[in-house]
């Protein structure tokens, strides 16, 4: 009966098994896999070894086609709940012979894993069973699955069972027996989470929209930009299939293709289509200036840029014209116009039947897009990433935060930010989650109105920007927002409060780089602790170089599937650099100083370059910031370092806040518990602070600024300090 279920699930769900089974049958050993579908048991009781006993919840019986299929193969009904549930599991795992059991207890209702019950980690731990983590896919979205929002649901989705290398937990002496139990819950969870990622399948960006428009349905509404329009995945494939073969018309394969282009449909068309021919978008950053423009299509390589002639009217942004008059210019309304019935005709033919032949870069390992660090410490780099790369951290952000077809993006961060593409476009629309794009993040009235309006569930922003958000939005605005993420620089406490007590959102602050795709650590509802990142996420490899001056945590260094290609310098146009720092090759240094505490949450204490050596100790410049924040919590503020002749370095700290004096800040530092370094030694009032695109504040500008008045102040007074 056992080979007749698997030989039905075969035929009917074209059931593939990758990894060895045999080997479950060796030994004491626990199978652990998240639970996606009612029908999860029933697959691994029909491709595990036949001495397995399946451990299964009275839900997951409760139909009468499951409770006949069940009758094939060992099982125990079990609920994760009990309070005998340890005593149950530990015998059956004496009993020899494999175990699988879903830790989550239930079927997932959000698509993405949910808590764990300790009960399966303590009776791991208790008897020291050997772990072999299963990950099975395409069920979820099928009508036996439990993720929410589904415009459709699959009838024969191709169901793909993957068997992982066996692990252990680790052991560790802890005092007491709740922490022990926590500990292995949690190592049980990194298990599933790794897992998860290792299965992803490996494709192009364009390849994995093409399976995203198949799982979740062609006609499924998923991309609205300001315009309103509303795309559909169809719509979003045919724009991208055009935009791909008119582009591959500007340049030869393996060539980057610069775009100059707002945050609208057109953009993510180019961005899919480019990559899917073999032309590396390279989305740049038209907040920048002329120079840092001209140096990025420098250091690309670039000879053709793609913009819009209204957006460049709108915008004013005819200097950047002028600084790129020796490339070639494309605007995307002449585009349209050299589409001609030919290519009408291949986009509903061949174009609209088999997508997936006319991809002609199949490599997920080659470049998918060049972005470009934001110059706010020295003149830009092009940071190349890789197909497989970006889908590798959407894996990963997926794999421990839940979102689902039920949810809806606003997405205001720019494009040419990793930030803006990764985690707040790409992920929501190869996850079949609908998105809102706007223009841009500056709007701090409208966005809240925005969110309202569109019943968004799901908002990104920086520490900055959310902090205008939560300031100007009517307090019904975020009424539907369910999650706020905040990333690209510090989160300040205060504004956490802000979003807490006047929308009953808690803000889930994350940290990464452009070069790391760009998410490393991120706090989620099942891992969250205050005044850090969140944990790392899953195959990010982390280690920490000590820094003189500094005693509290170290250097990062990291090494992951999402870690870029390389970089591209001015110096060696067009060559891409391999990261490597003193760890070996692979090794990216972030330049960040992180601490990690004992239960593996990081905090990012500043950039190795934004500490001032005052008096013989080192000061952190985000302490500095972070004083004057708690000193005038509703203005924003930021520090940099002056050389002051006789003295050697000082801090000066730019603020909006006209009445803030060193006597409110030395209040607060006593507070805080600070030093009394971390007192701005100089204050300068300003209307306004100088800020990139991406929300970050412009250092580079800053630190001109300070200069400046320094000299101003030297010549007014004739002395060195205020």
């Amino acid at each position: 009966m056992r080979t007749l279920l698997k030989l039905i699930l075969k035929l009917w769900w074209r059931l593939e098994v990758r990894g060895d089974v045999s080997a479950l049958g060796a030994g004491k050993t626990l199978v652990i896999a998240a639970h996606g579908s009612v029908l999860d048991g029933i697959v691994l009781g029909a491709v595990l070894p036949p001495e397995a006993t399946v451990v299964l919840d009275a839900e997951d019986l409760r139909s009468m086609p499951a409770r006949v299929a069940a009758r094939a193969f060992r099982h125990e009904t079990l609920t994760l709940a009990e309070p005998s549930a340890v005593k149950r599991l530990v015998r059956l795992l004496e009993a020899g012979g494999p175990v699988a059991v879903f830790p989550e207890g239930r079927v997932e209702a959000t698509g993405a894993m949910m808590r764990l019950y300790d009960s399966v980690a303590a009776a791991a731990a208790r008897t020291g069973v050997t772990i072999v983590p299963v990950t099975i896919a395409g069920l979820t979205y099928s009508a036996f699955g439990g993720a929410p929002g589904m415009h459709r649901r699959l009838r024969r989705p191709r169901v793909t069972v993957t068997v992982h290398a066996p692990v252990s937990l680790p052991d560790r002496a802890l005092v007491s027996a709740k922490a022990r139990r926590r500990e292995a819950s949690d190592a049980l969870a990194g298990i599933l989470h790794r897992a998860a990622v290792e299965a992803r399948p490996r494709r192009t960006l364009f390849e994995a929209l093409v399976d995203a428009s198949e799982t979740f349905g062609r006609a499924t509404p998923i991309l609205e930009d300001i315009k309103g329009k509303v795309l559909t995945y169809g719509d979003l494939l045919r724009a991208a299939l055009a935009l791909g073969r008119l582009g591959s018309r500007l340049a030869p394969p393996g060539e980057p293709v610069g775009v100059l282009m707002p945050n609208v449909a057109a953009t993510v068309g180019l961005v899919f289509g480019l990559s899917a021919t073999g032309r590396t978008p390279a989305l740049l950053n038209y907040t920048a200036g002329p120079q840092a423009i001209a140096g990025a299509c420098a250091a690309a390589g670039i000879r053709t840029v793609i913009t819009s002639r209204q957006f460049i009217e709108a915008a004013r942004l005819y200097p950047l014209l002028d600084a790129l008059c020796r490339h070639r210019i494309v605007f995307v309304e002449d585009l349209r116009e050299r589409f001609g019935w030919r290519d009408k005709l291949w986009l509903v033919t061949r174009a609209r039947f088999a997508p997936r032949s006319l991809v002609t870069a199949r490599n997920p390992g080659g470049p998918a897009v060049i972005l470009f660090t934001s110059g706010s410490e020295s003149q830009p780099k092009g940071v190349v990433l890789s197909h497989d790369g970006i889908l590798a951290n959407i894996a990963q952000m997926h794999a421990v935060f839940d979102f689902s077809p039920a949810d809806r993006f606003l997405n205001a961060l720019p494009l040419f930010h990793s930030y803006g593409l990764t985690a707040c476009t790409l992920m929501p629309l190869l996850a079949g989650t609908s998105l809102y794009l706007y223009t841009t993040p500056l709007h701090y009235r409208v966005i809240p109105q925005v969110a309202y309006r569109r019943d968004c569930t799901v908002l990104f922003g920086t520490g900055t920007f959310l902090a205008h958000y939560g300031r100007e939005a009517h307090p019904y605005d975020f009424a539907r927002v369910r999650v706020v993420i905040s990333g690209g620089e510090k989160l300040s406490p205060e504004v956490g409060l802000l979003w807490l007590q006047k929308f009953a959102v808690r803000i889930y602050e994350g940290y990464g780089t452009t070069e790391c795709s760009p998410v490393l650590a991120l706090n989620t509802p099942l891992a969250y602790r205050p005044q850090t990142t969140g944990r790392f996420l899953p195959h990010v490899e982390w280690r920490l170089e000590q820094v003189e001056g500094i005693d509290q945590g170290g250097r990062l260094h990291v090494r992951g599937p999402n870690v870029m290609l390389g970089y591209l310098r001015l110096e060696q146009p067009g060559v891409i650099e391999p990261p490597q720092s003193k760890f070996g090759a692979g090794w990216y240094d972030t330049g960040d100083v992180v601490s990690v505490d004992d239960e593996g949450y990081a905090m990012v204490l500043g950039r190795v370059k934004r500490f001032a050596k005052i008096a013989g100790e080192m000061v952190a410049l985000e302490m500095v910031e972070r004083v004057a924040i708690h000193a005038s919590p509703q203005h924003l503020h930021a520090a940099t370092v002056e050389m002051v002749p006789g003295l050697g370095e000082s801090t000066v700290l730019f603020t909006t806040d006209p009445q803030l004096s060193r006597g409110l800040l030395h209040r607060s530092a006593r507070l805080l518990g600070s030093q009394d370094l971390a007192v701005a030694r100089r204050i300068v009032p300003v209307a306004e602070l100088p800020m990139l695109g991406s929300g970050k504040t412009d250092y580079v500008k800053l630190k001109d600024l300070a200069d400046r008045t320094r000299l101003a102040l030297v010549a007014s007074s004739g002395e060195g300090e205020e």
